[in-house]
């Protein structure tokens, strides 16, 4: 049964056409921050959006803590952060926007979304930028707006697809500060990364190349 304290992927197969992804993959992840690493190609954007919702298992299946039980829009609206790799800011919104309409659906206050909001972009650096649009901002600003937007409802699930790609060290230290500091209690963090900065915020590491088939021929690869 689902509870507070786990997401379990109980023996998950997908594949794209032909194309196994997984095949009765099963995992239990806790709460806290879970590193998944891999080469491109070894399903680990697949997999967030498995425990999402966004894409459904062809079997198995996926169990989340209480009170969600199962993937759903309600969950994928209150309980659900996700930062996805294409990062997905609405473009005619300023970051203050964004981050407002995130938290309307979620239901939350606008009392409690202003001080959220400050908090958030005051950490990362991007306060002055407000009532910027996300077309005006650099990559690596969209990016932490992004994860801003992600947090904004303070999620039990927090899913984070390569987030410090492209990035700097300063700004990635920006990041896994934020990370390692203001993560609502007992949220379920789980990041998809090959960037080995990350490493050492993760209270779990998963080697995709070790566990899984696709694109295991890379490990050969001097």
């Amino acid at each position: 049964m689902p509870n507070d304290e786990r997401i379990d992927c109980v023996d998950i197969s997908f594949r794209y056409g032909k194309e196994f992804v997984f095949d009765s993959f099963s995992h239990s992840f806790q709460s806290g921050i879970t590193l998944i690493k891999g080469y491109s190609g070894c399903g680990k954007s697949t997999l967030l959006k498995l425990i999402a919702g966004y894409l459904s298992p062809q079997k198995g299946r996926v169990l989340l803590p209480q009170p969600w039980q199962k993937p759903s829009e309600k969950f994928q609206r209150e309980g659900l952060g996700f930062v996805f790799q294409q990062l997905n800011l609405l473009p005619l919104a300023n970051l203050t926007g964004n981050l407002n309409l995130v938290a309307s659906l979620a239901g939350i206050s606008r009392t409690v979304t202003k001080e959220r909001s400050s908090d958030l972009l005051g950490k990362l650096g991007l306060s002055e930028l407000s009532k910027k649009k996300p077309g005006s901002l650099s990559g690596g600003q969209q990016q932490r707006a992004a994860i801003a937007r992600a947090l904004i409802k303070h999620p039990k699930v927090l899913l984070l697809d390569e987030p410090t790609s492209g990035l700097d060290d300063d700004n990635t230290k920006v990041i896994k500060q934020l990370l390692c500091t203001s993560l609502p209690q007992n949220c379920f963090c789980i990041l998809s990364s090959h960037d080995h900065r990350l490493e050492d915020i993760a209270d779990e590491i998963i080697d995709f190349n070790l566990r899984l088939p696709v694109e295991r021929h890379l490990q050969e690869v001097v």
